[in-house]
């Protein structure tokens, strides 16, 4: 038996703060740990969230909602610091029973609708507002197809590739090799997608392309774990030339920086009220 060697018990027990960037907001139970009411704002709909990749997919459709002239997605964005345990406050676990940002809540019917999970909010907010969605029964479902394969594949990555590789205190070779495996793997099912595909619905720009981007787009870039070199980037093609054109969208772009609290200042709008925020107060200008 070497020195790693793990053997499980017969009944597993937590350690508290057992290492790891997020050993001291993790536990093995739900429900709130203090009280705290959220913030509402002037909008119907409240944005209750941080700019991670499953943040930003919310972000980034509402900014694409506003700039194609749809006003009734107007939105104020609040910050939930979740390395302060601010999704385990009462007011939070009341929209998400799952403590996970995002959250939202849409105050424009009566009584006010709850979402929670990316993709489910994604789907409410496409169909409420007829936008970003396929019109057509087929381009629906190879829609609500890719989203669910990012639902279900990104775990993978960030849960999976993301700790092992750069959070876990400790490097170990089997999990790495394992996850970036899988990762590669996908990042091959979406390349053959993207050789005959301009976005993941076709010629179509869709919610799809904006939950598969923050994850896979942005790994290939570089801006996800630090490591593009690592996985070979720069052989997944179809998936570059897809995430450059994706990230090159002004929507994109504002919707990246919504309750983001790390990185450049001018990238960084802590929470978001209205339009005017990106130009008056991003952390620079703070």
């Amino acid at each position: 038996m070497t020195e790693t060697t793990y053997i499980p018990p017969k009944v597993w027990q937590w350690q508290a703060g057992n290492g790891g960037k997020f050993a001291n907001i993790n536990r093995p139970v739900a429900g709130p740990t203090h009280e705290k009411e959220l913030p509402v704002g002037q909008h119907p709909l409240q944005l209750y969230s941080l700019a991670t990749p499953n943040g930003v997919k919310v972000s980034i459709l509402l900014e694409e909602l506003l700039a194609a002239g749809i006003s009734g997605a107007e939105y104020d964005a609040w910050l939930i610091n979740i390395m302060e345990g601010d999704q385990f406050g009462s007011g939070f676990v009341a929209v998400n029973p799952n403590s996970k940002i995002p959250a939202l809540m849409d105050h424009s019917v009566n009584p006010p609708q709850r979402l929670f999970e990316s993709g489910s909010i994604l789907m409410y907010l496409a169909e409420k507002f007829n936008a970003f969605i396929p019109s057509t029964a087929a381009g629906r479902a190879e829609c609500f197809n890719w989203l669910f394969w990012q639902m279900g594949s990104a775990p993978i990555l960030g849960g999976g590739f993301g700790h092992f590789y750069a959070y876990a205190p400790e490097k170990y070779q089997y999990p790495i090799d394992r996850y970036t495996m899988e990762i590669k793997r996908q990042l091959d099912v979406l390349n053959r997608h993207l050789a005959d595909n301009e976005f993941m619905c076709g010629a179509e720009y869709s919610i799809a392309d904006m939950a598969i981007w923050p994850w896979y787009g942005l790994l290939v870039q570089g801006g996800l774990y630090d490591a593009a070199e690592f996985i070979e980037a720069h052989t997944y093609t179809h998936v570059l030339r897809w995430a450059n054109t994706v990230s090159a969208r002004p929507a994109v772009e504002r919707g990246r920086k919504v309750n983001r609290t790390w990185g450049e200042p001018h990238e960084q709008l802590h929470e978001r009220h209205d339009a005017s925020d990106f130009e008056l107060k991003t952390a620079d200008k703070r």
